[in-house]
């Protein structure tokens, strides 16, 4: 068998397997998005919360790490995985309008979460505001994600190590 034939194959399975991963799936509850970042040494988590995590709310993000960070002087290195929000093209410009004051480090494929301290921050808060819990509407998990995320900067959850 070529290995086009075998590319070809495997093509169909990921469409056959598309409709069952989609999350068009989701029949009940709600989806919240919190986009966030941990100040390297401390467990200050700097996050946003947004119904839709898109280039958009992403780029917004960055204006608010920078409108924190940027008065220090310090260059703000921001290390991210390889999603696809994180490498858009619509991000260039506020990569440009940073530049020097800014960096955006992707991590190389596969190279695991424990180069990302965040992501063990992620799996804890999903712990705790309570995984496989499904909230009726947005209003109680947007509450629940915010007290979550305020007792964060008061007594960690989560502590960060590298």
């Amino acid at each position: 068998m070529s290995r086009y034939q075998i590319n070809a194959q495997e093509r169909l399975k990921r469409q056959a397997w598309q409709p069952h991963r989609s999350w068009s799936r989701i029949r009940s509850g709600v989806l919240l998005h919190v986009i966030g970042a941990v100040q390297y040494g401390t467990s200050r988590v700097i996050y946003k919360i947004v119904p839709h995590f898109d280039a958009h709310e992403y780029r917004q993000y960055i204006h608010q790490v920078m409108s924190i960070f940027g008065p220090s002087g310090k260059k703000v290195v921001m290390v991210t995985d390889r999603s696809g929000i994180h490498r858009a093209h619509k991000l260039t410009s506020t990569l440009e309008h940073d530049q020097g004051k800014f960096e955006l480090h992707v991590l190389a494929a596969r190279s695991g979460h424990h180069l990302n301290p965040i992501e063990g921050f992620w799996r804890r808060l999903k712990e705790v505001i309570g995984a496989g819990r499904c909230f009726e509407d947005l209003h109680p998990l947007y509450q629940r994600t915010r007290q979550v995320l305020f007792a964060h900067q008061q007594r960690p959850i989560y502590e960060f190590s590298w």
